[in-house]
């Protein structure tokens, strides 16, 4: 397809039941290697993984989500990435949209592309709760207003970025959790990468992890200081 190496990092946790499914929906040929990256699961996601004959990094501990992605973009970096595609275990996200989401970058037309689940009402059509979906239209206006952008989602985790990105944005200083995503995000604006977003669908069902009511409210208090430190940052510099 391109000279360009792409991984392909999956991070996981009780993701036993969906994995397979996963791994076989990603297209043939799209990416030279396939991560795995499991944060101390309880089920057999590891046992599954290893059947699929993934390259499997195991979390000792439950270190939380940001901290799972840190650990898949470092090894995806050793092993000589050009792209990095991650991508959720559980299922929500479908593989088959990888090649569109790796192609701007290929096309040197964007530095990180993000699938979103607000274009073209694909997070209702998806099943997304009501109330998940009211938190992120306001809160993806609230923060375009802040930093004078225009995204339409900033909570999909189906996201791709160039090694460049990963380089350079300071990733390891990020939350190890939920709000690693935001912060992402908020940098590279900051930085004027150019970021271009791919309308896709998106699936809630049983087996599929969704952040719950509780850490939801602290996600978005996480994602309130983010918003208060630029202000605060910004104000300082004037």
């Amino acid at each position: 397809m391109s000279n360009s190496k792409i991984i392909i990092v999956i991070v996981a946790y009780n993701a036993g039941k969906t994995l397979e499914r996963i791994v076989r929906d990603i297209p043939k040929g799209i990416a030279d290697d396939v991560l795995l990256v499991d944060d101390a699961s309880c089920d057999d996601t590891v046992k599954v993984a290893r059947r699929l004959n993934l390259k499997i990094f195991s979390h000792g501990k439950n270190v939380g989500y940001g901290a799972t992605q840190k650990t898949g973009y470092r090894e995806a970096l050793k092993q000589g990435a050009d792209i990095v595609v991650l991508l959720h275990a559980d299922y929500q996200y479908d593989p088959a949209k990888i090649p569109e989401l790796v192609g701007p970058i290929l096309e040197k037309r964007a530095d990180a592309v993000f699938g979103s689940r607000m274009m073209n009402g694909g997070a209702l059509k998806g099943g997304m709760p009501l109330w998940k979906y009211l938190i992120n239209k306001s809160s993806t206006v609230l923060i375009n207003l802040v930093f004078g952008a225009h995204l339409t989602e900033y909570h999909s985790g189906f996201r791709v970025y160039s090694s460049n990105i990963l380089r350079n944005i300071g990733f390891e200083t990020n939350s190890d959790n939920y709000v690693f995503d935001a912060e992402m995000i908020t940098r590279m604006i900051a930085r004027n990468y150019r970021i271009i977003e791919i309308p896709i669908p998106t699936r809630y069902f049983k087996e599929a992890s969704s952040i719950t009511l509780g850490p939801c409210i602290l996600y978005g208090l996480g994602f309130l200081g983010i918003l208060l430190r630029h202000l605060f940052i910004k104000d300082k510099s004037n």
